[in-house]
């Protein structure tokens, strides 16, 4: 009995007594240690966390399996400890303003998602850019299952990216957070930005932030570029391929001083070779010349807490492409022969500027400002389209915390103007757009469990009227290596329905716009609301590490701009009435069976309906299934650190119904739906050393090409002459080989 006793008095101090690591984060101010109140105090890897008091002490719960203790705040050097132990820790924070250059190498990891994140935002790094034939940003996402790369026509050669099954005009796509694929710029911008010049690339699924504007939909795509100060001092890449396309990029970056950097990055592109495989006197591909050059400056001053980036761009960018035979000097304008050109010249500035306060590290400031111009002309047969864009923006922004580091702020003042001149056929289109608004966002992370952010923006339009965007992503962790999020918001957009639908001109359809006196075309702005539901599970299989994601999101169309091509002998645009939406999951896979062994699973379901004047439909060339496999493994470096890389990527995209009606697409030789179709890419990259690699590569190894991608090809004069049939492959297989070469 005594024993029982003795028994259950012990017992409830073994059940819910835990070790624990307590300890004291401090910063040095004039060599004394002042305690740090609101530091970041977690286990990696874990969502196991706390935040110091006011004296800066902190008690955290500790297990064996706990090794690495992380601790940050917001202005200071994020800093990780090993801990073998419970023990007492005292630690200090060295403050970003002191920080000297620090140089760490490790293997870089090609895509990554936060299991501490409120948004659904996936990394990509510039070695995944690397692992394919990337020479633009449209081609930079073959080897990533988010996004969707198809060809927007038979003509141009130009890839549309979709995501959440939303073509790109739904995608922000921004600069280093400047919006800058937008208006005139839509349809080919993204073959504007060089593959080479992107650092990394952050995917956000879901309406985005209210710092970055009120245009977001579908979600947003941001490339960061490389940095004077950070890249090599010369880079090199050479690429051609068998399709006739030669490429050339070099940067050419040096340090003027201890505060200021500046970079040149030149790229050039051409294709002179005719193909035409399929024999029907059209091009495969088409050709074409660009000249692209930056010159980018950077400013960092540590002592103080500024930064800076001054970025000027100059492009011109020529295509030709239609029947073989087409001589632009002779054949324009006259039923001769058909072809097009498009020559686009673009110059645009643009900078960043930031502020850190050395005495209060977590008031930070900061200004974007970009300027472009963007000059098009262009001819699709006997089809004009001309388009002139200029714009402006400016973002203010203030950053700083509430109480402590859990209660973060954002606010700040933004405005935009936006001149269009356009030549439709033989119409012109003029119109400005302006705006003034402002944004408030609030984030909340306990370290712990949860973590969500709050916004909303009020904006003043000429265009668009006065209104309120308000945008929310909630992250909860119900236990370790998990991460279930949430998220809605809403968007609101001016639809140029001529630039961003240009491949309407290379058909015989006449162009109608069916308004009602709004102010863009006569038409209203388009209005939607996205709403998400994400969940990320880590865990170990085969004691290696892996993970899966399953998303959900839906998009609800307020108002839209409906591109009906229904009736085929018409393009009628018109405000939506009715039901308009996109339904997307996604499952998705990550495993690393063995070292330096990754391979990447995914399967999305898309159900995008619109309603049409002839009834609610699955909208056009959107397949409602798609499988994605992508591998890749490289070998252990050598001691100049040279070693062989390998990627492949599968791809199988399913049934995809055509406009028109049945009975129309029978007579062109056409069933209701396209086939499926399965591609294979792959590339081998050889590194040499740190300083020379070179690589080969297929793109769609397995010959699938779609038979007649333009109907009518016979008689492209006609009336049934149509580039918009597209569902797949048009070249067929394509290999290539480059080198890069780099100069630290």
């Amino acid at each position: 009995m005594k024993n029982l006793l003795y028994l259950f008095f012990i017992l409830p101090f073994c059940v819910f007594s835990q070790e624990k690591i307590t300890g004291t984060i401090t910063e040095n101010i004039d060599n004394k240690e002042i305690p740090l109140s609101g530091a970041n105090v977690y286990w990696l890897n874990t969502q196991v966390g706390t935040v110091t008091d006011f004296d800066g002490n902190f008690e955290l719960n500790y297990k064996p399996e706990y090794k690495k203790l992380v601790i940050s705040f917001v202005g200071y050097k994020t800093d990780t400890l090993s801990v073998n132990a419970p023990k007492k820790i005292t630690h200090s924070l060295t403050s970003t303003a002191n920080l000297d250059e620090v140089t760490v190498t490790a293997r870089q990891k090609a895509t990554s998602r936060s299991f501490i994140q409120a948004t659904n935002v996936l990394n990509v790094s510039s070695a995944e850019l690397l692992k394919a034939a990337c020479c633009n940003l449209a081609e930079s996402f073959e080897t990533n299952p988010s996004i969707d790369v198809n060809f927007a026509d038979a003509i141009s050669g130009t890839r549309q990216i979709k995501m959440l099954g939303l073509t790109s005009p739904y995608i922000l796509i921004t600069t280093e957070n400047v919006p800058s694929i937008r208006g005139a710029s839509q349809a080919y911008g993204l073959s504007f930005i060089p593959g080479t010049w992107v650092e990394s690339i952050q995917i956000t699924k879901g309406a985005g932030s209210v710092v970055n504007g009120y245009e977001s939909i579908a979600g947003q795509i941001n490339a960061e570029l490389q940095k004077p100060m950070m890249d090599d001092k010369l880079f090199v890449n050479a690429y051609g391929a068998g399709n006739g396309r030669f490429e050339l990029n070099t940067h050419l970056n040096t340090k003027l001083s201890e505060r200021w950097s500046t970079g040149l990055y030149i790229h050039g592109n051409m294709r002179e070779t005719e193909f035409d495989k399929n024999d029907d006197s059209f091009l495969d591909a088409p050709l074409m010349q660009q000249v692209n050059v930056m010159n980018r400056w950077q400013y960092t001053d540590t002592e103080n807490g500024y930064v800076g980036f001054i970025n000027f761009r100059y492009l011109n960018d020529e295509k030709q492409t239609g029947q073989t035979f087409f001589n632009p000097d002779n054949d324009r304008g006259t039923t001769n022969a058909w072809g097009s050109e498009i020559k686009t010249q673009r110059f645009d500035v643009s900078g960043k500027f930031g502020f850190v306060n050395p005495e209060i590290p977590w008031r930070t400031g900061g200004l974007q400002l970009a300027y472009s111009h963007h000059d098009q002309e262009s001819y699709f047969g006997l089809n004009n389209y001309n388009i002139q864009h200029n714009s402006l923006y400016a973002n203010l922004l203030y950053n700083s915390i509430i109480s402590d580091s859990r209660h973060k702020i954002k606010t700040g003042l933004s405005a935009t103007y936006d001149g269009y001149d356009e030549l439709v056929l033989t119409e012109n289109f003029n119109r400005v757009e302006n705006s003034v608004g402002a944004f408030f966002e609030y984030n909340f992370d306990n370290l712990g469990d949860l973590n969500f952010s709050a916004g909303i923006r009020a904006d003043v339009h000429n265009r668009l009227g006065t209104f309120l965007t308000p945008r929310f992503h909630l992250r909860y962790s119900p236990w370790d290596k998990s991460a279930f999020r949430i998220s809605a918001g809403r968007g609101k957009r001016s639809a140029n329905i001529f630039t961003e639908n240009q491949q309407i001109f290379a058909t015989s359809r006449s162009l109608n716009i069916l308004g009602n006196g709004g102010e863009i075309y006569g038409l209203d702005p388009e209005i939607a609301w996205n709403y998400g539901v994400s969940y990320m599970q880590g865990f170990n299989l085969f004691n290696r590490k892996a993970d899966v994601t399953f998303d959900f999101y839906r998009t609800d169309f307020v108002n839209q701009i409906v591109v009906d091509m229904e009736n085929p002998s018409e393009v009628n645009f018109y405000n939506l009435e009715g039901e308009s939406f996109s339904n997307n999951f996604q499952a998705e896979f990550n495993y690393n069976p063995f070292e330096h062994f990754d391979m990447r699973l995914a399967y999305k379901y898309y159900d995008v309906e619109t309603t049409y004047l002839s009834g609610k439909k699955q909208t056009p060339l959107t397949p409602n299934h798609r499988f994605f496999a992508n591998a890749s493994y490289e070998t252990n470096q050598t001691a100049k650190g040279g070693n062989w890389k390998f990627d492949a990527t599968f791809n199988y995209l399913g049934e995809q119904r055509f406009a028109s009606t049945e009975t129309y697409l029978n007579t062109i030789g056409l069933s209701e739906f396209s086939p499926s179709v399965s591609t294979v890419n792959a590339q081998i990259t050889k590194v040499f050393s740190a300083n020379f690699e070179i690589y080969v590569g297929g793109e769609n190894i397995t010959n699938v090409t779609q038979s007649n991608p333009i109907v009518g090809s016979d008689n492209p004069f006609g009336t049934t002459f149509d580039t918009t049939y597209v569902y797949g492959p048009i070249f067929g297989s394509s290999y290539y080989a480059g080198l890069r070469f780099r100069l630290n």
